[in-house]
């Protein structure tokens, strides 16, 4: 970290830095300037406030040299992190990895429906909500416990994994007996408590990024749930609040920049992040193109009739056509998706 002085600060402003420095327990280096001095932190490993030196008088800025997340970054493991199941299906090799499925399960017909047709076309991962953190208190909430056991059935006769969210502590527990992959939705990024029960769940956790959220800011929410023992978290971009042409923003740069800045894999999620149907594939085939670890989908039997995110819901046949797609993709960048059984 480098306190940087204004021009006009006085030698009792920075004699106040340095012991403020020296009380923490860290080494000062004044780094004198031809218009103003500066002064480095010696031994600080990321985790020192700035708000500590930012309100300080002389003070103009504080400047982050090293990061403040450490067991996701990239200096800390320069393998990539692949996270392996015991069906052999891995996240972050080479092979990518789709999942796809409706938002929610809503009956047993339509949960087994759409199962089978993810399965046909090639899918590794089935995606549903038993529990649904929903905007309007009046929306579908979900089928709750109901749903769960819908789920494990689901995985019983198809062999899909499963990937589900969890939205509190009390229920992540429930939510890991069936779950192959706990989620973490956009809107409990930053729940730092279930980040640390998530962390000793036993279970990989897919960590969506929040609609508001920087990079460094899923990077730390990513860093609680390591912290606490799990080595196995796969981010997700799934867009960003901007423009009204679309539900939200999707920032396709952000797969690159994680891919620099960590060693966790990243899937996308092209169908929150544009909010439509038609918009979907052309999201899909950009963030593999980009470098995605794999995709997060949803697919319906019977969008019109979802009771929940219906409209960026792709038909069965419409991802049989992508997955095709993704696969000629996937040759050009080295890497592959696995065929329809």
């Amino acid at each position: 970290m480098l306190i940087v002085l204004r021009s006009d600060a006085s030698a009792a402003d920075h004699a106040r830095v340095v012991a403020l420095i020296t009380s923490l327990g860290f080494q000062s280096h004044t780094i004198p300037g031809a218009q103003r001095n500066a002064v480095a932190i010696v031994g600080n490993d990321g985790r020192l406030d700035a708000a500590r030196f930012s309100a300080l008088p002389g003070v103009e800025d504080v400047i982050h040299i090293s990061r403040p997340y450490r067991m996701v970054a990239r200096e800390w493991r320069r393998e990539p992190t692949v996270v392996r199941f015991p069906s052999g299906e891995s996240i972050g090799a080479d092979a990518l990895f789709v999942v796809a499925g409706p938002c929610s399960v809503e009956t047993e017909a339509q949960i087994f429906a759409t199962a089978r047709a993810v399965k046909r076309a090639g899918v590794s991962a089935l995606r549903a909500g038993a529990f649904k953190p929903r905007t309007s208190p009046y929306a579908f909430q979900g089928l709750g416990l109901a749903g769960l056991e819908l789920l494990a059935r689901v995985r019983e006769e198809t062999g899909l994994l499963i990937v589900t969210e969890a939205l509190d502590e009390e229920g992540l527990d429930r939510v890991a007996e069936v779950a192959d992959v706990v989620q973490i939705g956009a809107r409990n990024m930053q729940n730092f408590a279930l980040l640390k029960r998530a962390g000793r769940a036993g279970k990989p956790v897919l960590l969506k990024r929040g609609m508001a959220a920087s990079l460094t800011d899923l990077l730390l929410s990513a860093e609680y749930v390591l912290s606490e023992g799990n080595p196995n978290v796969i981010l997700c971009e799934r867009g960003v609040r901007g423009l009204e042409a679309s539900r939200t923003l999707f920032d396709l740069n952000a797969i690159p920049a994680v891919k620099s800045l960590s060693h966790l894999p990243i899937l996308a999620d092209p169908s929150h992040a544009t909010g439509k149907r038609a918009l979907v594939p052309a999201a899909a085939r950009a963030a593999i193109a980009a470098g995605a670890d794999g995709l997060l989908i949803e697919v319906h039997v019977q969008p019109d009739a979802a009771l929940s995110d219906g409209a960026q819901s792709l038909y069965p046949e419409q991802l049989e056509v992508l997955m095709g797609e993704l696969r000629g993709i996937a040759a050009a960048i080295g890497r592959s998706l696995p065929t329809a059984p």
